[in-house]
């Protein structure tokens, strides 16, 4: 069985996907009354947990998989474009902490590198944050990532300063491939343009997950 860990969890957008995907989402965190009564009743054996900032992850149940949407506002080309040193999207280093703390707790027994969990993160935000604080927030975000798996890595900024609506990190036992996808083409009446980041922290799959073909029409 394949489980997940939903930060920032909304509605459960994550979860649902999981679901749909033969994956079972264990617990979420989540500070707004209205969606956590939705979510209780769409997903009534999932654990709520509370708020992020307060959780620790070697306390959590272990899951494979840590999804989170953090919050976007100043990242937002819309918004005051605050960055990551905003008080909003700053809480995207919480879903790092987490996922180091409960990797570490995992990892002290001794467990091969692609059996740690989690082993899959999985980041969601506007594409301003391509752009938010001059480039500067998106390597951020990548250089944190990557730094769950590798506490040395430094990634440099693209040819030309500007990052590209996809792309992706080959590590030496990692990946991270990002993607910009367009709610219009998934049945949704909108365009609605977001950031996918997936990170492999076991393996060469996250390129495979956003990239390979077949996945886009429901192979999973």
């Amino acid at each position: 069985m394949i489980t997940l860990g939903s930060l920032f969890d909304g509605i459960g957008g994550f979860p649902l996907a999981a679901v749909n995907n033969g994956i079972t989402p264990i617990w979420a965190s989540e500070i707004e009354s209205f969606p956590i009564e939705v979510t209780k009743i769409r997903f009534p054996d999932m654990i709520h947990v509370g708020d992020i900032t307060k959780l620790k992850g070697d306390k959590l149940p272990p899951v494979d998989i840590i999804t989170g949407g953090s919050p976007c506002q100043d990242l937002s080309v819309a918004g005051k474009r605050a960055g990551l040193a905003g008080e909003r999207s700053g809480l995207f280093m919480e879903q790092i902490r987490i996922t180091k703390e409960m990797r570490y707790k995992d990892g002290r027994e001794g467990k091969a590198n692609h059996l740690i969990r989690p082993r899959y993160f999985v980041w969601e935000n506007v594409p301003g944050a391509f752009s938010s604080t001059e480039g500067e927030d998106f390597k951020a975000v990548l250089e944190e990532t990557a730094r769950i798996a590798d506490s040395n890595v430094s990634i440099p900024r693209p040819a030309g300063g500007i990052w590209k609506p996809a792309g992706s990190i080959l590590g030496y036992e990692f990946t991270i491939a990002w993607r910009v996808l367009d709610a219009q083409y998934w049945g949704v009446a909108q365009r609605r343009k977001r950031i996918f980041l997936v990170a492999d922290f076991g393996g060469h799959t996250a390129p495979k997950i956003l990239f390979e073909q077949e996945s886009l029409f429901g192979n999973t």
